[in-house]
């Protein structure tokens, strides 16, 4: 829809413009060719005619460390270099997780292609280099999480299935136009997706937001009042929070809805909060009932795709399945021009044209049926007109998910728990560089402080900078 509502393509034999030249960002040498010439010719200077070229090549150094024993019997082996862990470099490091995360490739292909290039290093070594001694990565992907929920203006939400350990489970997106976060579990509910969104914090916290979020989900007033009456309002871990509504008596009680999965929802959105998370944010999704805390928006190919595929079995019913969509697309269009120009009058006439559009009766009973409940999400289709920075769409999402379909196509799923761990993170980190605009080979040369390495901050310092409404 967003592709179709935008402004048409070139027509056909009209002048496209191209896509300029293409440099690279560094000339490291310049050379003078020589011509013969005859004799009489004027010099007018230099033709460039650039030629770019790549040298792959290994490199590898025996150093011979001098061994002393000590009066005492110790033994004292010279120490190596400063920068040298382990029996492979800081370059080779680069690369492998260059190749594996940025390039998708395989394991087996990976080694391989070391191996004809004369180096001499096994499957289990490369299975190290790609899942061991990364905390400084796992941990800067969860700090861009928690720097984006504190400033962003919106986050959209998506999931895709996800294989662990043999068993089947649920990838979740969390990104938006300057970061993406990726988190693998094996359940993709709603307190999944809160406990996700505390970003790594592990407390239940019951504050003005939690008992709100109990009261929107209709928890009985006795239970919120005893969970109010007792002192106890943060607690530490999932065992201590068991352990508390136990005490309280909330398992044993037998009633719609479980009191338990709602206030344990309720105490995961407190933490939410209590931290400085989603305050006033949206979070965009499409009707996937797990997305849904907080202000929620849904987006609009979702309530057209309703429409679309709906069974017609008539003329009449294909010409008002036909008028209705062609009123939605108009509708849409009208919301991204809104998004552009936004203004107080015509935020409320947009509202009245939806009204017009979703209470329309055609004729075709499954057609209304299926408008009144559309019409029934006003409130989450309509959050455009009160927040326009947020998208009407999750392409976004879609976006960066498909990352993760094609890592999934490529090598199925994941055994460790640190292999799944840090496939997430690096698949948020190639994301998010790329919507910075850093180059991913420069990020890790400048993690692994690879010699001559570009200077690249801390990723949260730069999402920091991209302010709630830039």
């Amino acid at each position: 829809m967003d592709k179709g509502t935008g402004p048409r393509s070139p027509a056909r034999g009209a002048k496209r413009r191209g896509r300029g030249k293409v440099a690279p960002r560094v000339i490291v040498e310049e050379r003078v060719v020589k011509a013969a010439i005859p004799e009489g010719s004027v010099f007018k200077g230099h033709e460039p005619f650039l030629v770019q070229d790549l040298t792959i090549s290994v490199n590898a150094a025996c150093y011979q460390r001098e061994r002393w024993v000590a009066p005492d019997g110790q033994t004292i082996p010279a120490p190596l270099p400063h920068g040298i862990v382990g029996h492979f470099g800081r370059e080779l490091r680069r690369f492998v997780l260059m190749q594996y995360h940025h390039g998708q490739t395989t394991l087996p292909r990976l080694v391989a292609l070391l191996q004809s290039l004369g180096m001499a290093i096994s499957k289990r070594q490369v299975q190290r280099l790609l899942t061991e001694g990364h905390e400084g990565f796992l941990a800067e992907i969860q700090a861009v999480l928690r720097a984006r929920l504190e400033t962003a203006p919106f986050v959209s939400a998506d999931g895709t299935g996800a294989r662990h350990a043999g068993k089947n489970g649920f990838c979740t997106q969390i990104g938006d136009d300057w970061f993406a976060w990726f988190g693998t579990r094996p359940s993709k509910s709603r307190l999944n997706f809160l406990d996700l969104l505390r970003a790594g914090h592990a407390d239940y916290v019951l504050n003005d937001a939690a008992y709100g979020y109990m009261r929107r989900h209709d928890l009985s007033a006795a239970v919120i009042a005893l969970l109010k009456a007792h002192p106890e309002q943060r607690l530490d871990g999932e065992a201590a929070w068991t352990a508390h509504l136990g005490r309280l008596g909330l398992d044993a009680l037998k009633v719609t809805p479980n009191p338990v999965r709602v206030a344990t929802g309720s105490a995961l959105w407190g933490s939410v909060q209590s931290h400085g998370f989603l305050c006033g944010a949206v979070v965009l999704s499409d009707d996937a009932g797990q997305f849904n805390v907080g202000k929620h928006a849904l987006y609009w190919v979702h309530a057209e795709r309703l429409v679309h595929k709906l069974n017609t079995f008539t003329d009449a019913h294909r010409a008002a399945q036909k008028l209705i969509r062609g009123l939605i697309w108009d509708f849409y269009a009208a919301l991204k021009a809104y998004r552009s120009k936004p203004g107080k009058c015509r935020a409320l006439a947009l509202r009245a044209r939806f009204d017009r559009i979703f209470r329309r009766r055609t004729g075709f009973a499954t057609l209304d049926r299926l408008l009144a409940r559309l019409h029934a999400n006003k409130a989450e289709l309509s959050v455009v007109l009160d927040r326009p920075e947020t998208p009407p769409h999750t392409n976004g999402s879609e976006n960066d998910i498909r990352c993760y379909v094609t890592r999934r196509k490529v090598s199925a799923g994941t055994r460790s728990d640190a292999g799944r761990d840090d496939r997430d993170a690096f698949l948020g980190l190639t994301k998010t560089c790329d919507k910075l605009g850093i180059p991913f080979r420069d990020y890790l040369g400048s993690r692994l402080t690879v010699a001559g390495h570009a200077i690249v901050e801390a990723l949260d310092h730069y999402v920091r900078r991209r302010t709630r409404y830039a």
